[in-house]
């Protein structure tokens, strides 16, 4: 039951939620800010029980017209999204409670973004931006809740009342996160992007018209290299700008392998055979982004 049960979730797909949380960790101890540990741990179980509920609500939608589809009945299938979402739910209202309206506000997009990447009328994952979305959901949004429940008037300040609304940003900590989080995003945007140019075709035929519908294959391919590129870049500038050690400049070496995933898939786009290059590239990247950053620590 539970090896089915974690093939519904697709288990060993949750790597960009967990390398968006331990290179956060990473460079919330490299930067010297504090840590609630016990707000950290629940932060990581809301995080990764709701990532195993879209991915669920994905599966359970996809398998409407075709039940067998699924690992585990689809009444069961139904009551374990139900459960995990309303724990999920729960312990973001927790941290949101804890920490105030920024979090609130912030989980709750990301809420929205998870049910409605899959469900709805237009889900996000059939429309042009889905790899944006997709890339800056685990990219961006898990890292700034990270940081921010650490350490919230670091990066900004909200206050609410019934006759002002007042928001105070700090310019340099927000540029700095947004480096940081650049290399989780494009990575993450890869996959998509790698998966709808492989299907292009058979997303055409149901009417699923993603970006690599209007930009064709060959251009999707481009881009696909770039964003790996940019990855390389923000680092090189965070070195620059001194948000990391010089140290962190190892993880170039990391292009060596990334270039080679890079132009086999540029040969082909075929699903079974060259989708599996964004994954290597994403666990390539991260990986060595995490070991940089924790040099820059020891070193």
């Amino acid at each position: 039951m539970i090896k089915r049960f974690l093939k519904f979730v697709e288990i060993q797909t949750k790597i960009t939620s967990l390398f968006a949380f331990i290179n956060t960790l990473a460079f919330i101890l490299y930067t010297k800010q504090p840590i609630n540990a016990p707000l950290m741990v629940v932060f990581f179980f809301s995080m990764f029980i709701f990532d195993l509920t879209t991915t669920g609500i994905n599966n359970y939608i996809d398998s409407k017209d075709y039940p067998e589809m699924l690992p585990i009945k689809r009444k069961n299938a139904f009551i374990a999204i139900i459960t995990m979402l309303s724990i999920s739910t729960i312990l973001g209202l927790y941290l949101a409670y804890k920490t105030g309206i920024v979090v609130l506000l912030l989980g709750a997009f990301c809420f929205m973004l998870g049910i409605f990447y899959t469900f709805g009328p237009i889900p996000i994952s059939r429309i042009p931006l889905g790899e944006v979305f997709s890339g800056i959901a685990y990219g961006m949004f898990i890292p700034f809740l990270m940081l921010y429940i650490n350490n919230p008037t670091y990066y900004l300040s909200l206050d609410l009342s019934l006759k002002t609304i007042s928001l105070s940003l700090e310019v340099m900590p927000l540029i700095s996160f947004f480096l940081f989080s650049l290399v989780m995003t494009f990575t993450t945007s890869n996959i998509m992007l790698a998966n709808n140019t492989c299907d292009v075709k058979k997303d055409e035929a149901v009417n699923r018209l993603t970006i690599v519908h209007y930009i064709g294959q060959k251009t999707a391919t481009g881009f696909f290299g770039i964003l790996y590129y940019c990855c390389y870049a923000s680092v090189i500038l965070m070195v620059v700008f001194k948000i990391l050690s010089p140290i962190s400049l190892v993880f170039l070496l990391s292009i060596i392998p990334v270039e080679k995933n890079i132009r086999a898939f540029k040969k082909e786009q075929i699903k079974e055979k060259t989708f599996i290059c964004s994954i290597k590239n994403y666990v390539i990247i991260n990986s060595a982004y995490f070991v940089s950053i924790l040099l820059g620590i020891w070193c």
